[in-house]
């Protein structure tokens, strides 16, 4: 099967009215990771899903379709398949991990150790100051900064990794040709370019209310650790941060006055077991072991991936060095920063194999992966 044919056919299978991240993976799993078998199943049994599913199958929305072919075809979009071998593995092991990513920038971040640092929307000055501090400081150690685009405390951390010359991944409650809030439409634009925006829902998808909660899973999924800097005790933050505690991950809490409602939700986390922090490299030795684990896990990874995936190639027996795609690449990547889009035009690979061999070469010291998803060999390769 053709990639564009493939990709009509998640598309479809993305949108099918009630069948879920959940129903999806399942079905997969039957098919053998095989997209079109799950479509012709669908289609087969369609009498036993909802009259909308039933609708959308026997005559999917051409002109939706069209339209999501078209924002896929423009550089540096891509659709991150769970079948892919560079899909980020923290987010198997989360309850309803995503089917798929719809990915605007450098994909390849979501594989980085990173740091969820979120807080309220009508952040104090000194919060949001805190948060651009502790984000600062952070991005600079080598973590990514992943947040939720929000006003406030997301923003706040989103503007300052970027202010440090560091990516940022935004994770957001709409689909990802649509800017919400509107007034971060320019920070949107540029963490796009610098870094990753992410989102589970197909372009056009506006934001509702129940979108951000599933947004958030997400965000405390990507994430190694969990910061919260202000939160009142109905803040969406808290669920972000019990999320990431159920999925194992370290949760961090500032405190603040017992005066201030933007600290009660940061004190109650404190009660239930978060890590009280007052500077951003307690966080960091913190989570150090952790990065270094999942990078270990990533560089297995990608060695395991089968000769005859479609999706990625592997280094060769005798390991990267001997592979003749892996040496082509190399040949192909300057010392002068390249696009990722560039680099498939001239090795003839496609993005998402190209960002597995990427990041193989970033794990064994080869390559720098650089803002704005370009990369350049390092002297002395």
């Amino acid at each position: 099967m053709n990639e564009q044919a493939e990709l009509r056919d998640w598309l479809t299978a993305l949108r099918t009215p009630g069948l879920g991240p959940g129903g999806l993976r399942e079905r997969l799993a039957a098919a053998s990771g095989r997209i079109g078998e799950v479509v012709k199943q669908l289609q087969r049994d369609a009498s036993a899903l909802s009259a909308d599913a039933q609708l959308w199958l026997q005559q999917p929305d051409e002109a939706r379709i069209a339209a999501d072919l078209a924002w896929l075809s423009e550089s540096q979009h891509r659709l991150l398949r769970c079948t892919d071998a560079d899909f980020p593995p923290q987010l198997e092991t989360i309850p309803q991990p995503p089917a798929a990513l719809f990915v605007a920038g450098d994909a390849g971040l979501l594989l980085r150790p990173q740091v969820a640092i979120v807080g309220a929307r009508s952040a104090s000055v000194a919060g949001k100051s805190n948060a651009r501090a502790f984000a600062r400081h952070l991005a600079l150690t080598g973590f990514v900064i992943t947040s939720g685009l929000a006003d406030g405390i997301d923003g706040a951390a989103h503007e300052a990794a970027l202010e440090a010359g560091q990516p940022t991944i935004a994770v957001i409650g709409t689909g990802p040709d649509l800017v919400y809030p509107r007034r971060h439409r320019q920070l949107s634009a540029r963490v796009a370019t610098e870094g990753a925006l992410v989102s589970e829902f197909p372009p056009g998808t506006a934001a509702r209310a129940d979108h951000f909660p599933r947004r958030n899973r997400i965000i405390a999924g990507l994430a190694l650790g969990t910061l919260v800097m202000e939160a009142g005790l109905q803040s969406g933050s808290l669920i972000t941060a019990r999320l990431a505690g159920e999925q194992g991950r370290e949760v961090f809490a500032v405190p603040g006055s017992i005066h201030n409602p933007l600290a009660r939700g940061c004190h109650r986390l404190i009660r239930d077991g978060a890590r009280l922090v007052e500077s951003a490299s307690e966080i960091a030795e913190t989570l150090v072991p952790a990065a270094r684990a999942l990078g270990a896990e990533l560089a297995l990874r990608l060695e395991r991936v089968p000769a005859a995936s479609t999706e990625r190639a592997r280094p060769a027996s005798g390991g990267w060095r001997d592979d003749p795609d892996y040496q082509r690449l190399l040949d192909v990547l300057g010392h002068d920063p390249m696009a990722l889009d560039e680099l498939a035009a001239r090795t003839g690979q496609g993005a998402s194999e190209l960002s597995s061999m990427l990041l193989m070469l970033e794990l064994e010291g080869c390559v720098e992966g650089l803002p704005g998803g370009r990369y350049q060999r390092l002297p002395g390769v």
